[in-house]
């Protein structure tokens, strides 16, 4: 509460800095009622050297509406918890099998529930049959191979889709509102994975409408199931507002803002850290590149890698990566930092290589004949590149650009960040969209769905290839299951 404390005397117009200073505003409050601003105690009388006591009413104002100010605040916040607690009970009672739920809920949740208990047992048999296959001989696989790591992770992702499936269904059929939106919750990020790995492995078509289907029900039952969990989410979101506020204004007077507050790290891995970090490297990265292959061959050349904006994810993600993982180095020596960044950037970098090559048939770079490379997807000398990257990021550059981004004003931070995630998020789902209909293009694949005869149209292979002037796609380079 020191933040919102001080925050609230000031707004009060306490006069003078005791008011505000010490980490005990109920203690400052209780001296500035007691004394002048000389530090004399305050009397309504005059003063015996003849000055009129007009400080001492308005200095007594002052502290009453800090008082209120602050009182209003620890009442907002004890409501607020309390009126969670109530929400709480009152949605427990509806769990109590009195509030039954509609017939096509409960008939929808049986459904579920068999579909579940089902689909374990057959994914389990078509695992037991693939490994027999594998074993026989029938049948050969690549472990290392893209499609083969991703139908892995989709099995895993099946099987605890299944569960959590039949465990919703249960819920359902008892009425069980509050437990069966939480396992509605639960779902949601693994039928958005399904979705996205039956997207990479089979691409756009009839497999996707499934999951589509699925989400779409579960974000109807999840605002419809227990009502009162959307009036207990606001008041959670009031409460944690309430603490955020506080640690920016105890931040802010410590001169911390952005930093670790534990002192082991140098910056808060927090998410509107991380993502405006993430947006910076992706458009500094450009700059850096586009100035680099302009300098070395005298020629400029788009290295943008969205559709949209001047932004380079490689980078960006790569500059979170090397915060993350150097962030506890910060204190260390500058050659242990270098040989950290060349070795986590050469593996960075060697994974998205093969990742969009994997994928897509994409080769972005070749540095085959280059000073220790490997595989042609990283060297000695970008890994030395990196390496430096790394080390000027981590001791140079971002304590300024901590100092910048933490300059958005509190009452825009979170909104600003929002929507700009929500932009971005569209912007990488639609090139990788693009990417996949260029993909299919170039292998032959008829464009007859409407979502690939729209990239067709409006992203062809001539505007693809001027947008990502360094990429260029082999089919048979990729494995991909179609």
């Amino acid at each position: 509460m020191a933040g919102t404390d001080n925050a609230g005397l000031q707004m009060a117009g306490a006069d003078g800095a005791s008011l505000v200073s010490g980490s005990d505003n109920t203690a400052n409050v209780c001296d500035a009622a007691g004394k002048g601003d000389d530090g004399v105690v305050a009397d309504n009388a005059p003063s015996s050297t003849g000055t009129p006591a007009t400080a001492a009413p308005a200095t007594l104002s002052a502290v009453s509406d800090a008082i209120a100010a602050l009182t209003i605040s620890d009442a907002t916040r004890e409501a607020t918890a309390n009126q969670l607690s109530a929400d709480e009970e009152s949605s427990s009672l509806l769990d109590d099998g009195k509030h039954t739920l509609p017939f096509i809920t409960r008939l929808y949740g049986g459904l579920v529930m068999l579909l579940g208990v089902c689909t374990i047992p057959l994914i389990i048999y078509e695992l037991t049959y693939g490994i027999r296959q594998v074993l026989d001989g029938k049948v050969t696989i690549d472990a290392l191979a893209l499609p083969f790591i991703l139908s892995c992770v989709e099995v895993v992702v099946l099987i605890a889709n299944a569960a959590c499936m039949a465990v919703f269904g249960v819920q359902l059929l008892r009425s069980h509102r509050r437990h069966a939106a939480r396992w509605a919750y639960a779902l949601m990020p693994l039928t958005l994975a399904h979705g996205m790995l039956s997207l990479a492995l089979e691409g756009f078509g009839t497999n996707l409408l499934g999951p589509f289907v699925q989400m779409t029900i579960l974000v109807a039952l999840s605002v419809t199931l227990d009502p009162t969990l959307l009036q207990e989410r606001q008041l959670q979101w009031h409460l944690k507002r309430m603490d955020d506020r506080d640690a920016y204004d105890k931040a802010v007077s410590e001169g911390m803002l952005g930093r670790d507050q534990s002192g082991k790290g140098y910056i808060s891995l927090d998410y509107f850290n991380i993502f405006w970090l993430f947006v910076v490297g992706c458009v500094v990265g450009l700059i850096i590149e586009i100035i680099y292959h302009f300098v070395l061959v005298h020629e400029y050349q788009d290295r943008a890698g969205l559709l949209w904006g001047p932004f380079s994810p490689i980078y960006g993600c790569g500059a979170v990566i090397l915060t993350v993982c150097l962030n506890r180095l910060w204190r260390k020596n500058p050659v242990l930092i270098f040989f950290a960044s060349a070795v986590i950037g050469g593996a960075f970098e060697f994974f998205v290589s093969w990742f969009m090559e994997a994928a897509f048939g994409i080769t972005a770079w070749d540095y085959t004949g280059q000073w220790l490379s490997i595989g042609g997807r990283t060297s000695g000398k970008y890994m030395v590149f990196w390496g430096l990257l790394g080390l000027a990021w981590i001791k140079f550059v971002l304590p300024y650009l901590l100092r910048l981004i933490n300059r958005i004003p509190w009452k825009i931070r979170y909104s600003l960040t929002a929507v700009c995630t929500v932009l971005m998020l569209v912007d990488i789902v639609m090139t990788l969209m693009a990417l996949d209909c260029w993909y299919s293009r170039v292998s032959g694949v008829p464009q007859n769905a409407p979502v690939t005869q729209f990239f067709a149209e409006h992203f062809n292979d001539s505007y693809m290839q001027h947008r990502f002037q360094t990429m260029t796609i082999d089919p048979s380079k990729s494995g991909r299951m179609a």
